[in-house]
């Protein structure tokens, strides 16, 4: 009786041991796939920090027409390149706690590959001799598609990355790596990226040049009648064909491209907007731009006309780029 009871004891313990053993190594093969898959994170990141710093250092190099085709080139190996880790991402064999961390990492990427194709699409537009301004307000656009990567990883891939770790006991192990694709939010600014694109085209820096920068807002008038700033409101007469004309100032010392003039008619949901490009106007000079108003604003009523020059790059100075005017438009 005494050897059976042995003999079950002997058993009991073999079996626990047993237990402990497997649970041990189902442990330590969840603790090395957790870190296994940190460590595939951190080099997919590290490829795509290496990307952006390969990217951002073209377009802040001087370019000129003889390497539009070389630019064009670099952005869509970029974009092949961006292409090939969101397919190495998606292929990531993760651990089930980092279920989440994964789907945010492949969204990641994905907003870096699109913004990435967009603004290779984008860029030969804003390097050419016709629409330029369309190009480059894509390329900016396109940034935001960068900076959402960045918050996407900042904001869901960290977090559901930490969790994982500390459901795994491994909080203070693994490091989770950083990631930020955008390097300063100044892309984000239109007049910023426009100073970048026209140094690709002209072959000078893409900052400002040396000198004072500075455009003004001259004489408005729609459909013939000159519109007074700050004064009452001026009555015009609607028709099929109503035009603004704008006069706009170089008051610097350099030659200005790609400037955009913007007009806004009414206030709110409701209001018209409507814009016209300026290619270029020399240090001194005055020039008028006109702009159709596609839309006909209500009668009979004071309606808010905003009118603005937009900055150019290295300009310090522009309380004078923008004023409203009051119209009362009648049949």
């Amino acid at each position: 009786m005494a050897r059976r009871s042995l003999a079950l004891g002997a058993g009991l313990l073999v079996l626990i041991l047993l237990v402990l053993g497997v649970r041990g190594c189902v442990n330590a093969r969840k603790e090395r796939a957790m870190k296994d898959y940190v460590r595939d994170v951190a080099a997919l990141v590290g490829e795509s920090r290496q990307q952006s710093d390969a990217f951002f250092r073209l377009l802040n190099g001087g370019g000129g027409q003889n390497k539009a085709v070389e630019v064009t080139n670099s952005l869509n190996g970029f974009r092949v390149q961006s292409a090939q880790l969101l397919d190495r991402a998606s292929n990531l064999d993760s651990p089930g706690e980092a279920a989440d961390a994964q789907t945010y990492l492949v969204e990641t990427l994905q907003f870096r590959k699109d913004g990435l194709g967009a603004i290779a699409d984008a860029l030969p537009t804003a390097l050419g001799d016709q629409d330029r301004r369309e190009g480059t307000d894509n390329v900016t656009a396109q940034m935001q598609s960068l900076l959402t990567s960045d918050v996407v990883y900042s904001q869901r891939v960290v977090p559901a990355l930490q969790k994982a770790l500390k459901d795994d006991e491994l909080s203070g192990e693994v490091r989770i790596p950083s990631s930020k694709f955008v390097p300063e939010i100044q892309w984000l600014q239109p007049s910023f990226v426009a100073g970048k694109v026209n140094g690709l085209r002209t072959g000078k820096s893409g900052s400002a040049s040396p000198g004072m920068h500075g455009t003004g807002l001259g004489t408005v008038s729609l459909g013939g009648q000159a519109l007074t700033a700050g004064g009452g409101a001026v009555s015009v007469k609607l028709s099929d064909e109503l035009q603004f004309e704008v006069q706009v100032a170089n008051q610097g010392d350099n030659t200005e491209t790609d400037l955009n003039v913007k007009v806004s008619v009414g206030k709110g949901a409701d209001a018209i907007d409507a814009e016209q490009p300026l290619d270029s106007i020399a240090a001194g000079e005055t020039k008028t731009v006109t702009i159709s108003l596609g839309e006909k604003p209500p009668t009979g009523q004071n309606v808010p006309i905003d009118v603005q020059v937009e900055p150019v790059p290295g300009e310090q100075k522009t309380d004078n780029n923008r004023q409203t005017y009051t119209a009362i438009f009648t049949r």
